[in-house]
């Protein structure tokens, strides 16, 4: 299998040598040049597979430079009960991501059940086994460059802490997150982590890791990588729970199930659409933005309008404060039949602050044939979710698996089965929780006093050349 550009202009290329380096040299981002296609017999005999299992099948497929045995033990490495259950014990932790009845037809894809309380850990604890492996292969080490918006940033570090060969320089917007998101990062004393709190937002961050990846001779001369949603090994490695959350709902071949994923930088729903492409029987999938809903807008609309940084909402689902979606790239290539010179001309546009509308080529048209759907959901709505799903379902939830919750029932159909992806546990926004039931959210063993912690970081401006300054001076040590 190889992989290829949005953009077009760069070679296509085997895993191994996409999985370090992030961005494609043309800028655009990688997908397989097929989908491999899953469906019929092949599908019911994946139903009763365990996470494991079913994880080995899937990737194997996307990931054929890898000695099979070898790809199996870093899956068996990765996705263990004890990685997935942080101390708990009050849910089958053994599926890895359980799935939780609310009610005869709506359902909550546990996702949020490893070392950072947040979905990202199920695909950045891969990640990590991932680059470890690949710079033992081929007698290298990296520095990644990432920015986070509150929860990848923790699961990247988790990931990577320790890990032989490997630096992590993590940017975060200094007001963007809330004290536990903050504390699970900066307290890390680990020496190959490095935190670099923005002043500005998270879209500042983005930008700038963008432009670092695209300094193609700064980049290979201090090894740069990426662990962002923009490296590939990410949203494939995601993918996985849709099939998993799929068998668990529907007990026969070809009945639809619909996904709610809370929607920011579009990594996870892009996730669900390449399991959709694959052959899973996803009827819609549901786009769930907060107040930053330049998602919701393009899907409603056709016309895509990234916002500038000024304008872009702190809000109390802040790791959804993106008014620029990475992902949204590769969906855009499949829309428009997979033409890189049509995504160079749309991206050369969104990287000069201007927006994109697919109504006069008609292009727009195609998205339901996508299952795409969308809306979005304000402070007050995420409140009202809260609290109805805990007095309803006894169930509590965080900020933006509620804003998934509000969506999704916007959009739910009788007889439709309805995933709604969880997001993260609700102790990370502690404040909004309070906010909304008056009492505090419990906290999984040994987080019980985590902003206590010293911790450590930098605070810069948001510059890049500062950035690449700082990384200079540490990425040998």
């Amino acid at each position: 299998m190889n992989y290829l550009s949005t953009r077009g202009q760069s070679p296509k290329l085997p895993f191994l040598q996409i999985l370090l380096g992030g961005l494609a040299p043309d800028g655009g981002l990688y997908l397989p040049e097929r989908y491999p296609q899953f469906s019929g017999a092949e599908l019911e005999f994946m139903r009763d597979m365990d996470y494991r299992q079913l994880a080995f099948t899937l990737l194997s497929r996307l990931i054929d430079d890898i000695e099979p045995d070898d790809l199996r033990a870093l899956i068996d490495q990765t996705y263990t009960t004890q990685t997935y259950s942080h101390g708990r014990s009050d849910s089958d932790f053994s599926q890895i991501t359980p799935l939780r009845r609310l009610e005869d037809g709506l359902f909550l894809l546990e996702l949020s059940n490893g070392p950072t309380l947040a979905f990202k850990d199920m695909a950045m604890q891969l990640l990590g086994n991932l680059f470890e492996y690949a710079l033992e292969q081929a007698g290298q080490d990296i520095n990644i460059l990432g920015a986070t918006s509150g929860d990848t940033g923790s699961a990247a570090e988790y990931a990577m802490r320790g890990k032989h060969k490997v630096r992590v320089f993590m940017l975060s917007p200094l007001h963007g997150m809330t004290r536990f998101q903050q504390a699970q990062m900066y307290s890390l004393t680990d020496a190959n982590i490095h935190n670099i709190a923005i002043r500005g937002v998270f879209d500042d961050c983005q930008d700038i890791v963008k432009s670092v990846s695209g300094d193609l001779a700064y980049k290979a001369k201090y090894r740069i990588g990426a662990v962002n949603s923009i490296n590939w090994a990410r949203v494939a490695a995601q993918v996985v729970y849709y099939f998993k959350a799929y068998f668990a709902v529907t007990s026969g071949e070809g009945q639809p199930v619909d996904f709610s994923v809370p929607s920011g930088n579009f990594g996870n729903v892009c996730a669900g659409h390449i399991a959709r492409m694959m052959g899973l029987p996803i009827r819609k999938l549901i786009v769930a933005t907060n107040e930053n809903d330049v998602l919701d807008e393009f899907f409603r609309t056709g016309v895509y309008r990234p916002r500038k940084s000024a304008e872009t909402l702190h809000t109390s689902s802040p790791s959804m404060d993106i008014s620029k979606a990475s992902n949204f790239e590769r969906f855009i290539f499949d829309l428009v039949g997979r033409d890189g010179a049509v995504v160079s001309e749309l991206w050369r546009a969104v990287e000069n602050g201007e927006s994109f509308d697919l109504n006069a080529s008609g292009q727009f048209g195609r998205v339901p044939e996508f299952g795409f759907v969308s809306g979005s959901s304000s402070h007050a709505d995420r409140l009202a979710t809260i609290r109805m799903a805990w007095e309803k379902y006894a169930t509590m939830l965080d900020t933006h698996t509620a804003d998934g919750l509000k969506v999704g029932l916007e959009h739910r159909e009788v007889g439709v089965p309805l995933v709604c992806l969880e997001t993260a546990l609700p102790a990370k926004f502690e404040d909004t929780i309070v906010e909304a039931l008056g009492r505090k959210p419990e906290r999984p063993p040994g987080l019980a006093n985590i902003e206590a912690l010293p911790q450590r970081f930098e605070v810069m401006d948001a510059d890049a050349a500062t950035v690449m300054a700082y990384v200079a001076k540490y990425a040998d040590d």
